[in-house]
């Protein structure tokens, strides 16, 4: 009984806070302390704050659209940030000044990365571009091209020679920096691939995908070395071990262990942060932050209970050493890389080719730089941890104090805690936290801002609670002890009381879906999507939409008639996961038939009668003039923030054709 008193928990709940005065777009910690958070919000700032304490350090101005993309260097001195325009700043931290502003992507920028040794900064935009930036020069060393579509994620190898990138387009490119070329494309993934990572010590690299898996690639035999399927949600975020003996992956409301060699998983962790973000590792604890809307949450999980090693929860073990502890140097498989012991020599090509390099000291970008300030909101903070008295001891120091666990509950809640639906918030804080509960606790950015139950102009995909209304509201109330063990037909029967109304809504649905689904099972198509849009009801179509979105082949010329009419109401809808359908299924037509469209338009006149062409023809004008009309919503709307605003920018680069 004295065991079970004193145990703590495998993953807790530590702070929530609100991060900016709009919604958060971007965030992310600092890797040498594992303490330090930068938010990027669509209040077009950049805030620094210190894990587990409640108010803003400083708050960076200067970007004057969303802040969609941060990084802070390894050394913690520096951050970067891309905003939705295409521009990037660079902050010094301890100075509190801003250093460079960069200029030269043409749409947003999705993510960053400060070279390990030299000045440099990379750089990748939805305009499918990797720029690599001079910081101390203020210009562009080297433009990489290869992607397809937006690179959603950089990183450089430990010892700055290399640079992998992932993509939208399924790939991950691994580009050699003093050659300014590709050394290869990995392919494999079947979804945009969200993250890539380098192993810490071996020629071994890692990548993340919507796919749901986690694909470990040979730097040296350039080939994939294993692939682990997480069968649950996608991949967001992954992090090797300091030691390089697993990879941590970031999914939803969980934590996985993973080893490549043979490919294994072997520990699941339950942690209730949702859509995580980042993450990072100090004291042997590992620190994920995730956000939602103005909101940004942070967890722990302590990595002593967390299995690194072993056989596996699934997968067969191939070898009997498992990986209990990494190889020393000079036995591993792979070869180790060779980090320079000063500063990396300046990659090749250092020419003047950047429009940024041949302005004048007189540009636009020096007067944003004087337009750039550093708020500072907590100056003891500040002074704690970027003005050290110690030059040789920065704080937050490497050997901090690991952040404490809250107590275990009862045996009997314990057990149902370990379920993804047991929050770890819910459970009760240590006594030092109870006389001032941390996510009560708000900074002063945004005090301001009223916290008001109004019905919101966009009513978000994924919400915890229905818009203006209480789940409480539908429940029964308890009386008595008596009354909790009501059966379901009696629990239904009160709660569709006074209900009516919503209960005739989701029968008549169910009847048009049923009418749908009947015309689908014939095989054919069009006549399905035609009786969904006679019933005139945007649920219908948006349900089967979302199945037609998911198979590319079952998209026919005739098909697009009759769905861009409804992608047209769709995405002047009010309902933010309408919104995302039709961006889908706009995209998907875009890719697929916009280059048919105009190259059967521009096309000479036939001779003679051809009237399988005439009606193709016919069908292409009718699906232009469609097109051109939706084109005036989208580029209307692509000067909208968040997600929407990004997904508008898109679908506006792709139909610039029609302009």
């Amino acid at each position: 009984m004295m065991a079970a008193a004193v145990a703590t928990k495998t993953a807790w709940k530590l702070q929530e806070i609100t991060a900016h005065s709009s919604n958060v777009a971007s965030l992310v910690l600092g890797k040498s302390s594992g303490r330090l958070l930068a938010t990027g919000g669509d209040d077009c700032r950049v805030n620094i704050w210190s894990v587990n304490k409640p108010n803003c350090i400083m708050s960076l101005t200067g970007h004057t659209t969303p802040v969609e993309s941060v990084k802070i260097n390894t050394n913690e001195e520096l951050i970067v940030a891309g905003s939705q325009s295409g521009s990037i700043r660079i902050w010094d931290l301890e100075a509190a000044k801003i250093l460079r502003t960069l200029m030269g992507h043409k749409a947003n920028i999705c993510s960053l990365d400060f070279h390990p040794f030299g000045g440099f900064v990379a750089s990748g935009s939805m305009d499918t571009n990797i720029k690599l930036w001079d910081v101390r020069r203020k210009g562009c060393v080297f433009r990489y091209k290869g992607h397809t579509q937006a690179v959603r994620c950089l990183r450089f190898s430990p010892d700055g020679k290399w640079l992998a990138s992932s993509a939208d387009d399924h790939t991950v490119k691994l580009w050699d920096l003093a050659a300014g070329k590709i050394m290869f494309e990995f392919v494999g993934h079947t979804g945009p691939v969200s993250v890539v990572e380098f192993h810490p010590n071996e020629y071994l690299l890692a990548s993340g995908s919507s796919d749901r898996t986690v694909r470990f690639w040979d730097l040296e035999k350039f080939q994939v070395v294993s692939c682990i399927e997480e069968e649950a949600t996608p991949v967001r975020c992954v992090l090797f071990n300091p030691d390089g003996c697993c990879l941590y992956a970031g999914c939803h409301d969980s934590l996985r262990v993973f080893g490549w060699e043979p490919e294994r998983c072997f520990d699941v962790v339950s942690v209730n942060w949702g859509k995580v973000a980042d993450l990072s590792i100090c004291n042997n604890q590992l620190i994920g932050v995730s956000f939602a809307q103005s909101t940004v949450s942070s967890f722990v999980v302590d990595l002593n209970r967390v299995t690194k090693s072993g056989t596996g929860l699934h997968g067969p073990l191939k070898d009997e050493n498992p990986l209990a502890q990494p190889a020393p140097v000079g036995s591993s498989l792979r070869r180790i890389y060779d980090r320079p012991s000063t500063t990396c020599s300046k990659p090749q090509r250092m020419k003047h080719n950047s429009e940024s390099e041949r302005r004048s000291p007189s540009s636009e970008d020096d007067k944003e730089d004087k337009e750039s300030t550093a708020e500072i909101q907590n100056p003891e903070d500040y002074k704690e941890i970027f003005q050290p008295k110690n030059s040789i001891t920065r704080t937050p120091p490497h050997k901090t104090e690991p952040f404490p666990a809250p107590p275990e509950d009862e045996p009997t809640q314990a057990k149902d805690a370990s379920s993804p639906s047991q929050a770890p918030e819910t459970q009760s804080p240590l006594p030092s936290q109870e006389s001032a509960p941390v996510p009560l606790q708000r900074p002063p950015l945004a005090s301001s801002t009223p916290m008001t139950r109004t019905e919101p102009s966009v009513i978000p995909a994924a919400r915890n609670e229905p818009i203006g209304l209480k789940a409480s509201d539908f429940l029964p109330a308890v009386k008595n002890q008596s009354l909790t063990e009501i059966v379901d037909e009696e629990a239904m029967s009160q709660i569709r009381k006074g209900h009516e109304t919503m209960c005739v809504v989701l029968t008549s649905r169910h009847k048009n879906l049923d009418v749908v689904r009947a015309a689908w099972s014939t095989g054919d198509i069009k006549t399905s999507v035609d009786s969904a849009v006679a019933i005139n009801d945007l649920s219908v179509v948006v349900d089967l939409l979302n199945i037609v979105n998911q198979k590319a082949s079952l998209w026919k010329l005739d098909l697009c008639t009759v769905v861009l009419p409804q992608i047209e109401k769709l995405l002047q809808s009010k309902y933010e996961s309408y919104v995302q359908t039709g961006c889908t299924s706009l995209k998907l037509i875009l890719q697929r038939f916009l280059p048919l469209i105009t190259d059967i338009l521009a096309a000479p006149p036939s001779v003679g009668v051809d009237i399988s062409r005439e009606e193709r023809l016919q069908k292409c004008r009718l699906c232009y003039k469609q097109l051109k009309h939706i084109s005036n919503i989208i580029k209307n709307k692509s000067g909208l923030s968040g997600r929407h605003g990004s997904a508008f920018r898109e679908l506006h680069l792709l139909m610039a054709v029609l302009e």
